[in-house]
């Protein structure tokens, strides 16, 4: 039986950059952000013994190995090292969009490879389970200087806060936004590729040692509190309004984040942002840590067609909301 596990990307919305352990030791950290109707889907199928290899794994590469210890896949190969995982199988990954693009696919993966294999050694994993699993493997065992909110993103699904407190807690907080609401959002969410493919670890390496040295936290605070402002507009009853809102807030926090290091944007970055609000986009943000992928923006209905035009030949993808997060597939 060939089993397939879908895991969400996500959008984060405000307080990037503090929810990383170097943060959180001293302070109060919280992110606010969604699960989107973009997945990385991994299958697994359990091989015959007749084959001349134990383990294929397809994703960029293929691999085609005797061992767990053969394999070049961090991930895949952290994971069934540390579970024990004796079957031989045939991994094959495929993903909507493309990785190292800032929206969390690296801890997406995880999340969803764990989640495939649990169900192959028939272990019982709640959603958190899998959250706090994924960061174990990526922080402790591959040693990644990975930030806490991806893996819930993708564990969870649907639109939340999470709090990151004392004693490694993570409270979580689904928004409370209606439908109404939830359906004008989703018309004016947009994905744009900057077509600069980026690895989260060239713009971290120098935000973290400012995270360390203090000398950035005024920026963190003020994004903190760009998140506690945000749940309450997008659980606003007045959608219109919301859509104001937001866009002023995600402004105010790209102009924020851009501070945080000098390798966040770039002028190719900045061209465009500034030609999507000169034709009608309420405001944006670069996706993930910084540097290139993907850039969101916020784009009324009646500018979309004006953005469209004035980014092309860039392309505008649409988004909506996932609300099952990790979930296994059967065929």
């Amino acid at each position: 039986m060939l089993l397939t596990c879908r895991t969400p990307l996500r959008i984060s919305f405000f307080g990037g950059g503090t929810d990383y352990p170097e943060y959180i030791e001293q302070n109060r950290g919280a992110v606010l952000g969604m699960a989107i109707d973009k997945h990385i889907y991994i299958s697994a199928l359990k091989l015959g013994a007749f084959l001349d290899y134990k383990y294929r794994v397809s994703y960029s590469r293929h691999e085609r190995v005797q061992s767990i210890a053969e394999i070049e896949h961090p991930v895949v190969r952290a994971v069934l090292n540390h579970y024990g995982v004796e079957q031989p199988l045939d991994i094959s990954v495929l993903s909507d969009l493309p990785a190292r693009s800032g929206l969390g696919s690296s801890s997406s993966f995880t999340v969803g490879f764990l989640n495939l294999v649990a169900k192959i050694l028939d272990l019982r994993f709640t959603k958190y389970d899998l959250a706090e699993k994924a960061i174990f493997v990526e922080r402790t065992l591959l040693r990644e200087n990975v930030g806490l909110q991806d893996q819930y993103h993708a564990s969870f699904g649907g639109i939340n806060r999470f709090d990151f407190l004392p004693g490694n807690r993570t409270q979580i907080s689904p928004v409370r936004i209606s439908g109404g609401t939830l359906e004008i959002l989703s018309q004016t969410l947009f994905l744009v590729f900057t077509g600069i493919a980026r690895f989260a670890s060239d713009t971290l390496d120098e935000q973290i040692e400012k995270t360390k040295r203090k000398t950035i936290s005024g920026a963190l605070e003020h994004m903190l509190t760009l998140t506690d402002q945000a749940v309450g507009v997008l659980e606003s009853e007045n959608p219109a309004q919301m859509l104001v809102d937001l866009g002023a807030m995600l402004h105010e926090g790209w102009e924020t984040k851009r501070g945080l290091s000098q390798k966040v944007s770039n002028s190719t970055i900045d061209d465009l942002y500034a030609t999507a609000r000169k034709h009608g986009a309420l405001g944006g943000k670069l996706c993930g840590a910084g540097g290139g992928g993907f850039f969101l923006l916020l784009v009324p209905p009646q500018a979309r067609q004006a953005v469209t035009a004035a980014l092309s030949p860039l392309k505008m993808i649409p988004l909506r909301i996932d609300t099952g997060g990790s979930t296994l597939i059967y065929s």
